[in-house]
């Protein structure tokens, strides 16, 4: 955990080795001088899953209320809490509209829960593109999608019945 720091820069990425398959996610900190790296993995999720995933483990993982820049290369991440997506499918109940269902809603409350306790700037990055920190996150999260020792995703097998 990090202590005493305010203003974080988060790097996330997600990978999966099918889709869905084993995932695994990368995580970097940085804050002034100091540099923090997280990864984990898991038997069956998805990509996106995996994007959510990092981006909460790297909040969860401060240990006072930060002034957060979290980058990624999951628009799909940075879009639903850019633009309000997140806030308004816990509104609707986690309905995307009137007959179709948001999809990883346990994940969307934790993020919208860590997002009341830091002030976090989503911001898109390019992915393989060069981008120092986003590439060695990638690096992290297919070296976890690939180790022996994954944990298992139970919200991705209660969404699909296996629980």
């Amino acid at each position: 955990m990090l202590k005493n720091l305010s203003e974080i820069l988060i790097y996330t990425d997600g990978a999966c080795i099918g889709n869905p398959g084993r995932g695994g996610y990368g995580v970097v900190l940085l804050s002034g001088e100091h540099r923090k790296e997280l990864f984990g993995g898991y038997s069956l999720t998805t990509n996106n899953r995996m994007e959510i995933i990092a981006a909460i483990r790297g909040l969860e993982s401060l240990k006072k209320s930060s002034t957060v820049t979290l980058y990624s290369d999951s628009q799909y991440v940075v879009n639903a809490m850019k633009q309000g997506w997140a806030k308004k499918w816990e509104r609707q109940n986690w309905m995307r509209n009137r007959s179709e269902f948001v999809k990883n809603p346990d994940l969307w409350r934790q993020m919208l829960e860590l997002c009341g306790t830091h002030q976090v700037d989503f911001v898109w990055v390019k992915g393989h593109a060069g981008n120092k920190e986003n590439e060695r996150c990638d690096r992290l999260a297919v070296m976890a999608a690939s180790g022996a020792q994954l944990e298992v995703d139970l919200g991705y097998l209660n969404a699909i019945g296996k629980i």
